[in-house]
């Protein structure tokens, strides 16, 4: 199996990384940066998975021309404001690769793709929790895994041998990987879930340069602010005819956000705050993070489309839309 991984910074290096490990080839095609660090000292992974440094069978790349031969799969894993240049950059591989799927948070990304390569069979969709960061050129560090880490599936709702040949890699490489014959309604939960996480972080957390995740939650009215974030996202979903499953469990508590009263959901989440901090988590959303580092976010790619689809189905979503605007606010001044 040889897989490319276009956009691979921290998270797409971590799975590729982890794949490496596994056996399967992996060309990494990444900021010039990062892809001359590899190929000088081979990539360096620290976190949950230990530390490890992979040299083969792991090739980087800073061009996707430079990439050789042909591969099996094709995984983009640019933030979702960068897809039309990675792809456009990307035209020249287009014969060369039998499938395409993302690990981008938002819900348009099958379909993109599907217009890059003007082929349906050829796309699959994808979803994971995995988390990772780009410490320095060379060195990616993944913070974050569970023991369903991974949901792959075809968007027809089949099983095929293709996506439970992925499924196996993904697990020999010990990333808990599940083949699902539901797949769109996976993209939609985690969306849901890491809508309502990113729009209260952002607009919970932004103006406290050292605040973490778990430090927002332990405060009553942090607490309380999620729980509503979180509830409107999941009303939009629910109208959409699905039930909530906690796919990513035991991070996912959108089952119980759904079930609890107001008082035991707020109670509920200061819980999950307070064990976070005591197992000494620091982390915080991705889109938080790129406030932190004055970039722009991807605000509409993941909180615009539950709110959206909350107009389209009158579906009233006012914290939410509260969010949206602060951090859109913000947005607005990011390089």
């Amino acid at each position: 199996m040889r897989v490319a991984i276009l956009g691979a910074g921290g998270l797409g290096s971590v799975f590729g990384a982890a794949l490496a490990l596994a056996g399967v080839d992996v060309t990494l095609i990444a900021r010039p940066a990062h892809a001359d660090a590899i190929r000088r000292n081979g990539l360096k992974l620290t976190g949950v998975r230990g530390e490890h440094l992979i040299r083969e069978p792991l090739t980087a790349v800073s061009d996707p021309k430079d990439a050789e031969g042909e591969f099996d799969y094709l995984i983009l894993g640019v933030k979702g404001k960068d897809t039309d240049a990675a792809l456009e950059s990307a035209n020249c591989l287009k014969d060369r690769i039998r499938t395409a799927l993302s690990f981008q948070n938002n819900v348009v990304k099958e379909e993109i793709l599907t217009q890059w390569l003007g082929d349906p069979a050829r796309v699959i969709g994808f979803s994971t929790i995995e988390a990772g960061n780009l410490v320095e050129p060379g060195h990616v560090h993944n913070g974050l895994t569970i023991p369903t880490t991974n949901y792959i599936g075809e968007m027809d709702g089949t099983l095929t041998p293709r996506v439970e040949a992925l499924a196996d890699a993904f697990n020999r490489a010990g990333m808990g990987t599940k083949a699902v014959t539901n797949i769109r309604q996976v993209l939609w939960e985690k969306l849901t879930q890491i809508c309502g996480a990113a729009a209260w972080s952002v607009s919970c957390l932004a103006g406290g340069k050292e605040l973490a995740y778990p430090d927002g939650l332990v405060v009553p009215e942090g607490a309380a602010h999620y729980v509503q974030v979180g509830r409107d996202a999941l009303a939009v979903y629910k109208a959409m005819g699905y039930t909530p499953q906690n796919f990513y469990a035991p991070v996912s508590k959108l089952k119980e956000l759904d079930t609890v009263d107001d008082f035991d959901a707020v109670e509920m989440v200061m819980e999950l705050g307070r064990g976070m901090q005591a197992q000494g988590y620091r982390g915080t959303t991705s889109m938080h993070e790129d406030v932190r580092r004055g970039k722009k976010t991807e605000v509409d790619w993941i909180i615009k489309p539950l709110i959206d689809k909350g107009h389209e189905l009158g579906v009233p979503v006012p914290t939410l839309t509260a969010a949206y605007r602060i951090i859109k606010t913000l947005d607005t001044y990011l390089s």
